[in-house]
């Protein structure tokens, strides 16, 4: 199985430079559409449900310091490690949420019920780590 670090290898050789918050939901998009057009995961990481929106802890520790993250940054993960199908589905997802700035990814995951589920009980500025489940991702994509 590819890992999250495959995914945010290979939109970056896609996209170019990109800032580390819009990376991170668009390789949380990556995942939850995977689990719905492909109807498995794209990565074994777990996505935590953070202040800011859906985090993938290990991708965050690689990246923490960067706004921008570049190609040389991700010293881990690999492009060639993900299937036809997977890019696939990673082009189509680029393709719809690529335009779109970090901020506006971000608010849109805190509109949806995967990101709100995982947040139950926490105040909106309180840190958690509570896992967006794929489950979670799966049901509710899978419903729009």
């Amino acid at each position: 199985m590819a890992s999250a670090f495959d995914v945010a290898a290979y939109i970056i050789e896609k996209r170019g430079p990109t800032s580390h918050m819009k990376l991170q939901k668009l390789v949380y998009y990556s995942q939850a559409w995977s689990l719905v057009w492909d109807e498995q995961q794209l990565f074994d990481e777990q996505i935590e449900a953070w202040v800011s929106g859906p985090v993938i802890r290990r991708l965050y520790a690689l990246c923490r310091r960067l706004f921008t993250v570049y190609p040389q940054h991700l010293t881990r993960g690999s492009a060639r490690n993900l299937t036809k199908q997977q890019k696939d589905t990673i082009d189509a997802v680029l393709e719809f949420y690529g335009g779109r700035n970090a901020q506006w990814l971000s608010d849109l995951t805190h509109m949806e019920s995967p990101w709100q589920d995982a947040r139950k009980g926490l105040i909106p500025s309180q840190r958690g780590t509570r896992e967006i489940t794929p489950a979670a991702l799966a049901e509710y994509y899978g419903s729009l």
